[in-house]
């Protein structure tokens, strides 16, 4: 089972397994861990990652990067709108109204939705994982920004989908990079003590987030996060690019925003100035040959400079710092160490200012950049049955107040309660209770008048439930209500279910159901209260009851039955309750249906297979090339003596023709014409390659038999002059031997003689895989003979005794048996080493 964690950037992207060694982060087919967020669209397939990346500026308007911000979001979202004028690439309304990119693919105008981009580019990581792990990747946590929205983390679970992938859970970045900080320390306060406070300042390409967290042993909780999602490293680029739009305009009169192309270097080239500045203080120069109309720009800038220009931007760090020490009510003494990630952290001015308003020097115990991948492997090993991880727990936080709110009958218009405030623990169910007599609708949305949200994301989503009918008697019915914060962070009701109260004839015992509810009630009773206790607003009196209030209710009723009634012997009526579950009916906002998601998934598969269609096309083109230019360097280098001079000049001439046509009708032909002409320049080349390496390889061919024939020779003529080594052979067996060396000696000297006549152009008169038959043939005729074993000899016993004679003095009988050639003695003599065994193998002798 695979154990994957994806960091999908607004720029880059990193993969992180878990394996028995612990967490790794997996390099791609470059060899580099960091894989570009980047798509690019061409006539006849895809590319992904770095690909795309070397197509931004060749291919730049149907090559998307960037696309991270525009999930969940309507194309009229104010966001959207704004930054339609600064991309190359087109953006385009979908039918649901979402946000759609438009670009050529297959030589068709296609608008892909942002889900789908995204499925892309999972595609591409899950392809990864999978190579490195060498086995299926499903399972998987990926990583989103902490201020993401429910239509927002709906659209990347969409996303995964189509990718094929199980996402067991979507993980706000901070959480990820507060969860590789802690699980690997083992100094962390007891859970019974004062936790250890951290702060996790995550300044990424896109966005600034800051979060503080509670350590204790075994466990995470989030106390409280604080974003600016319009601050990152790309702000810090637009401002690099937009100075050096201005200064190219009066230097050199061009209008860089007017050429696509040239913006996109640009892009690239401040990217890299603003690296280089982080690290040196001096004059930088900034060159671009060709730039627009052949001409050459040239300019120079600062860090000093860079942070002057920048000032309006870095006076944005201290804002969500300070809102969290706000939310949580904590002196900056009670901060143990602030922990700082992310591409743009590197900035020298960035970590000046957090670590000035902190007053101590910021830690950088992670790495900057694959923290977050690490996290979210780490969560997926914590997820998965298949590893065993040591047991820690994280309690995240909602980033966003939640309210509910519905029709009442009791008043005129709406009432509402804040559900879930802001920063309450997720994941968290609680239960509400309503008494209604017809189906009803609630409504979630944000209750954040201070935090500015995505357009029309104020809304969550609504939810209708449904089948609701009054008790038998006309009353109200009580529904019950589950509502949840899920592990992704994503607003549901659940759960509704409608109890009936019935009445039971006098002496009857209480339904198992009735117990059963009273704990579900007192249950219920908790979480009101505690709701009550964090700030909801009053409740309904007639159309909606707390649990509160109607448990006190049932006592008062019981104490005037008490009262009343029979004597405490008589049996009272008891009353059983029964419960039916209720659909509900989901409007939500944004998502993809589940025919648009099936036809996605679809669609995506058909893309991947059109891509691994043509890389195969690719790659069999690439051979007929690389084929070409091959033979015609050897034609004239290793393989000249093997081609006769008629031949050469006919195979060069047909390795040119095919040159010629690759480059013009054989441009674009399918993958079996590629592979025909290959065949068809093969029929020509590979008799002067067989050639080539008959004549390279059959003199060790005929060097190993001659070793053979020599060896089985000495071993004959040893056993002619009575050695006492090969004395026990059959006399008849080893001439039969001496006869079969003697004719390969014969066949040997032969083929040697009659190849050493002939021409290098011509065919071979032995083939290597003949001389290497003969070689096993006469092994296989000579080798049982001569490794024959020499019986082994007993040593006569004592007829009194009837043990072996032998040295006295209770010694082992070690010496007395003379050292046999093949076996050596009992015990190798006076500490020596006992000779190997020579069975089975050939005897070691020198060879002439």
């Amino acid at each position: 089972m695979s154990v994957v964690g994806f960091d999908v950037g607004f720029l880059s992207c990193y993969v992180a397994v878990a394996r028995a060694g612990g967490i790794e982060t997996i390099a791609n087919e470059y060899s580099d861990r960091c894989t570009p967020a980047c798509v690019s669209f061409g006539p006849r397939n895809r590319s992904i990652g770095a690909a795309a990346k070397s197509q931004v500026v060749t291919n730049c308007k149907n090559t998307v990067q960037g696309f991270k911000r525009y999930h969940g979001r309507a194309f009229s979202d104010p966001y959207v709108q704004s930054a339609r004028s600064g991309l190359v690439y087109e953006l385009a309304q979908m039918p649901t109204g979402t946000t759609g990119i438009k670009v050529m693919y297959m030589e068709e105008e296609k608008v892909f939705s942002i889900e789908q981009v995204t499925a892309m580019l999972l595609t591409k990581l899950k392809e990864t994982a999978e190579s490195a792990m060498k086995k299926p990747v499903a399972d998987c946590v990926i990583s989103v920004p902490c201020f993401y929205t429910d239509a927002e983390r709906r659209s990347v679970i969409d996303a995964a989908q189509i990718a094929g992938l199980n996402c067991l859970r979507l993980m706000n970045e901070t959480t990820a990079v507060a969860l590789a900080y802690g699980i690997y320390k083992q100094d962390l306060p007891a859970p019974e003590e004062k936790p250890r406070i951290v702060v996790f300042v995550d300044v990424g390409h896109s966005a600034y987030q800051v979060s503080v967290c509670a350590f204790n042993k075994g466990k995470l909780k989030i106390l409280a996060l604080a974003f600016d999602p319009e601050l990152g490293g790309k702000d810090f680029d637009e401002l690099l690019v937009q100075h050096f739009c201005d200064e190219f305009r009066q230097k050199y009169k061009l209008d860089v925003r007017s050429k696509p192309r040239a913006l996109v270097r640009l892009y690239q080239e401040c990217e890299k100035l603003k690296k280089l500045m982080s690290a040196n203080s001096s004059d930088l120069p900034l060159n671009i040959e060709c730039f627009m109309n052949d001409i050459d720009v040239s300019g120079k800038f600062n860090r000093g400079l860079f942070e002057e220009m920048c000032a309006g931007l870095l006076s944005k760090v201290e804002g969500p710092l300070r809102s969290v020490m706000e939310q949580t009510k904590l002196r900056k003494e009670d901060i143990y160490a602030v922990e700082i990630v992310g591409g743009a952290s590197r900035m020298p001015a960035v970590k000046e200012r957090v670590s000035k308003f902190f007053g101590k020097e910021l830690s950088t115990t992670l790495n900057a950049d694959e923290a977050v991948a690490r996290g979210c492997a780490l969560q997926c090993a914590i997820l998965s049955p298949a590893f065993k991880v040591r047991e820690f727990s994280i309690t995240d936080t909602v980033p966003y107040a939640i309210s509910l709110k519905w029709n009442s009958a009791a008043e005129e218009g709406l009432s509402d309660c804040e559900v879930f405030p802001k920063n309450h623990a997720a994941p968290f169910s609680k239960v509400l209770t309503f008494y209604r007599k017809e189906p009803f609708s609630l409504e979630a949305y944000y209750n954040t008048p201070k935090e500015p949200l995505p357009a029309h994301h104020a809304t969550a989503r609504q939810f209708m439930v449904q089948k609701v009918v009054p008790q038998a008697s006309g009353e109200s019915s009580k529904v019950k209500v589950k509502v949840r914060v899920n592990i992704h962070g994503i607003f549901s009701v659940s759960s509704a279910s409608l109890v009936e109260v019935q009445k039971s004839a006098e002496g009857e015992e209480p339904m198992e159901t009735e117990s059963a509810t009273k704990e579900e009630e007192n249950k219920m009773q908790v979480d009101q209260e505690e709701q009550k206790n964090q700030g909801d607003s009053p409740k309904e009196n007639e159309d909606k009851k707390s649990e509160t209030e109607e448990m006190e209710t049932t006592t008062e009723e019981g104490k005037q039955e008490k009262k009343t009634d029979q004597p405490p012997q008589a049996k009272k009526p008891k009353v059983k309750t029964k419960t039916i579950d209720l659909p509900i009916e989901n409007s939500l906002h944004w998502q993809l249906a589940n025919d648009m998601l099936n036809l996605f998934v679809e669609n995506e598969g058909k893309m991947i297979m059109q891509d691994k269609l043509e890389k195969e096309r690719n790659d069999a083109k690439n051979c007929v090339e690389e084929y070409v230019y091959e033979m015609r360097d050897k034609l004239h280098g290793v393989l000249e003596k093997f081609v006769s001079e008629a031949d050469r000049d006919t195979f060069s001439l047909k390795l040119e023709d095919t040159e010629n046509w690759l480059y013009e009708d054989g441009e674009d032909q399918q993958k079996q014409v590629y592979i025909d002409k290959l065949a068809e320049l093969k029929k020509l080349g590979q008799p002067i390659q067989d050639r080539f390496m008959e004549a390279e390889e059959r003199p060790k061919a005929f060097e190993e038999l001659g070793k053979q024939i020599q060896q089985y020779m000495k071993i004959v003529e040893a056993f002619k002059t009575k050695d006492e080594l090969y004395e026990h052979l059959d006399e008849a067996e080893v001439t039969k031997v001496d006869k079969t060396v003697n004719d390969a000696m014969i066949w040997m000297n032969s083929k040697m003689n009659q190849q050493s006549k002939q021409d290098a152009t011509a065919e071979p008169v032995v083939k290597v895989r003949e001389i290497r038959a003969k070689t096993k043939e006469l092994f296989s005729a000579c080798n049982p003979t001569v490794t024959k074993p020499k019986p082994k000899v007993e040593l006569p016993k004592d007829e009194k005794s009837g043990e072996q004679n032998g040295p006295v003095n209770g010694q082992e009988n070690a010496e007395a048996q003379p050292a046999s050639p093949d076996k050596g003695s009992a015990a190798g003599g006076a500490g020596q080493p006992a000779p190997e065994s020579t069975e089975g193998k050939l005897p070691e002798m020198d060879i002439d």
